[in-house]
């Protein structure tokens, strides 16, 4: 499915906190994701990284601040409404109906997008049987192809690897035909050919498809290698930005990470990481 290279939405967060009782999560963040980029979102366990995701694609509320799509403030837009504007997310935890086909649990992502209603979708008749015919020779044309899942599109998901189900997660999403897609640890838990080939894929849905993504990920060595630009957060605020090189060696986020600021150090286990996958 290939897509002009303006196809992609361009992201800003400005000032976002956000608070549950008297604990405060995130404190006046503010990045941005250019169209078209892969912009990693990073940092140590419980720096909010999750809560920023569940507050820019709308399941939770700010306390301040602003999420804006193009320039246009989509704060007060619910999740649905985000997913209809061009938003779409995977989960950190796999989130797939586990005794469905691959190829029904894809369908699912286009939901928002179908013209005809529920009555006429029970009935199967049609424009709604015309509708789905129609959607999926799509999304087998153009979503299980690029993603190479032919040969188990009619599997249910509960018997594929943890690797696969997190590719049909990905195609699902994609299927939301995305402007911005947000992938929480799009490559947790895979082996290092699993997440080899997940790089492959998020680097083909920029440069063929135009979209900007927007990852969570604690694999460094993924967060380095294809990431245009690089947000980290600690304890709720951002501590620093820019580019994968000027990020790794600041040493900010090497006492973050180790608990002291020595950026060498930081690249030494970086390196060990990459050497053990």
């Amino acid at each position: 499915m290939s897509a002009s290279s303006d196809r992609g939405a361009t992201l800003e967060v400005e000032r976002v906190s956000l608070a549950f009782g008297g604990l405060k999560v995130l404190r006046d963040v503010s990045f941005k994701a250019e169209s078209g980029s892969v912009t990693a979102l990073i940092g140590p366990n419980g720096a909010g990284k999750t809560s920023m995701f569940n507050c820019i694609s709308g399941f939770y509320k700010p306390i301040q601040g602003r999420v804006l799509l193009d320039g246009k403030d989509v704060s007060n837009v619910k999740a649905h409404g985000r997913a209809a504007l061009g938003m779409a997310r995977s989960f950190q935890n796999i989130a797939l109906f586990r005794g469905m086909t691959v190829l029904d649990n894809i369908k699912l992502g286009r939901h928002a997008h179908l013209k005809t209603n529920i009555l006429q979708g029970l009935l199967h008749l049609g424009p709604a049987a015309r509708e789905e015919e129609a959607l999926r020779a799509e999304i087998e044309r153009k979503i299980i192809d690029f993603l190479e899942i032919d040969h188990i599109r009619n599997k249910p998901v509960a018997m594929l690897s943890y690797g696969l189900q997190k590719r049909v997660e990905l195609a699902r999403a994609l299927a939301m035909q995305p402007r911005i897609l947000l992938l929480d640890e799009p490559v947790a838990g895979m082996n290092r050919e699993e997440t080899e080939d997940m790089a492959r894929f998020i680097l083909d849905v920029k440069e063929e498809w135009g979209v900007t993504i927007l990852m969570v990920e604690h694999d460094m060595g993924l967060v380095m290698d294809i990431s245009d630009h690089v947000a980290v957060l600690n304890f709720g605020q951002k501590i620093a930005e820019g580019v994968p090189s000027v990020v790794q060696n600041d040493p900010e986020v090497a006492a973050a990470y180790l608990g002291s600021g020595d950026p060498a150090a930081l690249m030494r286990r970086l390196q060990a990481e990459e050497g053990a996958a």
